[in-house]
């Protein structure tokens, strides 16, 4: 199969040039200037922008948490991604307390078998690591899981203690795995929740206002000192505030290797989007969302570096059945939030329409720079001769409405509903086939490969 690209703005995250691209099969074989050969298929990309496939590194697909699951399973979410022009997820697999972490990789394979739209790696939340799993962990990195999550939230389901940090850590370190941390002091929080609701004070709102930004804070503090003593780099995930973003600021200048996400919901939700009713549980997710003023500082940081990658969380739950859990305690409403689908264009509108980041850097934090991190690059992540031809085309022009009667995340509400942003995805490519074409899928279930990843690129 030999599809023929032509006429486009080719944006990555070191170049902006106009030139013709020849996929062939799977790959990028050619790029030149008004190539003329024979092919297949032939793709007007006239301005637009043609740009390398999305990489989210954090989903959450068909997640068991708080007494239901994530509402996306692996061909509704990442059918979405698609149609958001993200060409490969990294999921987040589940070592439940008592099981092997190979088995824990295991039982997503099975979830994910056969059904996913897109290229698709995995991470592993890992509850349990005493002395001696490092054999189990080596041998994950062998079959290509080279990141592991920990979690200092949610005692009594995923909360790891700091001994287990640390040996987790130094055995990673050891090897050019890299540990992802949900940094947040969730014994303390814990501790406040219970006051909260002893109070009466039950509606959505409270999940916020009982997850301090100092409690986040002290997280990552403790998090990159761990990492510090285990000689190991360390992946902060879903970074949502300026108190955060200091501790990691600080580490970096200090020369250590200390990484951080944030997601979208920080960049243009806020803690007004909770009101006071029970409306709020939409954007009950954790961390939550901040105060307005956050967000100025988490786009410094991504134009500093001192974040280097937009993710999702994208882990939606239902307002009805699955949200009115927790109705009347906000402690039982599940945590989490859609987003796949609109990460792209947001990002696009808010950074590079409004100012805030180039065009390349915007190409880096969303595809380059997690490549890089995760060990796909340049598999994934760019637009080069042999570079596997996920490739999107971008309408930088044209705007577009945010609402769930348009959108195919298998959820009963949009995050960003009414929304309108310039910049909309036209045609996706992934490993060289049309999945998305003009607002249509092209694709079916089990398109998508399982990436056998390689080790941390810090960047």
């Amino acid at each position: 199969m030999k599809t023929l690209i032509r006429n486009g703005r080719i944006v990555t995250a070191v170049d902006d040039y106009k030139a013709d691209i020849l996929v062939e099969d799977e790959l990028v074989s050619v790029i030149g200037a008004k190539l003329e050969m024979e092919t297949d298929r032939v793709i007007d990309a006239a301005g637009k922008l043609v740009i390398p496939g999305g990489i989210d590194p954090h989903t959450h697909l068909e997640l068991p948490f708080g007494g239901t699951s994530s509402s996306d399973d692996f061909f509704t979410g990442t059918r979405a991604a698609a149609f958001g022009g993200t060409t490969t997820i990294i999921d987040f697999a589940v070592q439940n307390k008592g099981e092997s972490m190979i088995q824990g990789v295991d039982n997503w394979h099975k979830k994910a078998e056969g059904k996913t739209a897109i290229d698709y790696g995995f991470h592993l939340i890992t509850t349990e690591f005493e002395d001696g799993a490092e054999r189990e962990m080596y041998q994950l990195m062998d079959e290509g899981v080279t990141s592991f999550k920990l979690f200092m939230a949610y005692p009594g389901v995923f909360l790891a203690d700091d001994a287990t940090i640390f040996r987790a850590m130094s055995a990673a370190g050891a090897r050019g795995g890299l540990v992802c941390m949900h940094a947040e002091n969730g014994i303390v929080i814990n501790e406040i929740i219970k006051r909260a609701i002893a109070a009466g004070r039950t509606a959505p709102k409270y999940h916020a206002l009982t997850r301090p930004t100092i409690a986040e804070a002290e997280g990552v503090h403790r998090a990159i000192a761990i990492a510090e003593m285990a000689e190991s780099p360390v992946y902060i995930v879903h970074l949502s505030c300026a108190d955060a973003l200091n501790q990691v600021r600080e580490a970096r200048d200090r020369g250590l290797p200390a990484f951080a996400e944030t997601c979208p919901q920080y960049l243009f939700l806020s803690l007004d989007d909770y009101g006071d009713g029970w409306d709020g549980a939409k954007y009950v997710m954790t961390p939550p969302l901040r105060e307005k003023w956050n967000q100025a500082e988490l786009w410094k940081g991504l134009r500093t570096d001192d974040l280097q990658v937009i993710s999702t969380d994208h882990c939606p739950f239902c307002m009805k059945e699955q949200k009115e859990l927790g109705r009347d305690d906000f402690s039982k409403i599940p945590n989490g939030a859609p987003g796949v689908e609109n990460r792209m264009s947001l990002i696009y509108n808010g950074g590079v329409v409004e100012n805030r980041i180039s065009l390349n850097r915007f190409v880096e934090l969303t595809s380059t720079a997690a490549a890089k991190m995760f060990g796909l690059f340049p598999k994934k992540g760019t637009i080069a001769v042999n570079s596997d031809a996920d490739i999107v085309i971008f309408d930088a022009e044209k705007e577009h409405t945010f609402g769930v009667a348009n959108e195919h995340m298998n959820v009963d509400y949009s995050s960003y509903e009414g929304k309108t942003v310039k910049g909309k995805v036209e045609t996706v490519l992934s490993r060289g086939r049309v999945r998305v074409e003009n607002g249509e899928y092209k694709g079916k279930a089990g398109d998508g490969q399982f990436l056998k990843r390689g080790t941390c690129v810090n960047i």
